[in-house]
């Protein structure tokens, strides 16, 4: 039985980029891989910025599928992306496989949470050709 290997997504709160990641992984790849967002802190909320934005693209509500959980409460991944840390990577007790350093649109207009989307669902297609290819080694 082939299984799919689980990708997490981790930011310094699981409120934006990492959760926009689980939410297009799921949309876009989960017939070929699980995606799981984390951080090593949490927000009360998703990013009601980044909810509407995807709600307005792809018509997925994030809050009804999504929360903003620590690393301790996700399935032990496969791979490990970090959304790129500019406050400082939480430690979760091995290496990242991939950083995608992509900037933190909170609190920014909403040309910034796009450009940060866009950029995600690119990441994420790619990601998906990727691990197509055969099992990741």
């Amino acid at each position: 039985m082939h299984h799919k290997p689980k990708v997490v997504f981790l930011c310094v709160h699981n409120s934006c980029r990492s959760q926009i990641a689980e939410c297009l992984g799921n949309l876009l790849a989960a017939d070929v891989f699980e995606s799981y967002s984390a951080g090593s802190e949490t927000k009360p909320q998703i990013n009601p910025d980044a909810v509407r934005l995807m709600k307005k693209l792809y018509g997925v509500d994030m809050t009804r599928t999504q929360r903003s959980k620590t690393f301790e409460e996700i399935p032990e991944p496969d791979l490990v992306i970090s959304m790129g840390c500019d406050v400082g990577c939480p430690y979760i007790g091995r290496a990242f496989d991939e950083n995608w350093n992509l900037p933190d649109p909170t609190g920014q207009p909403d040309e910034a949470f796009l450009t940060t989307i866009q950029a995600i669902e690119k990441q994420v297609l790619a990601l998906k050709e990727q691990l197509k290819g055969g099992e990741p080694q």
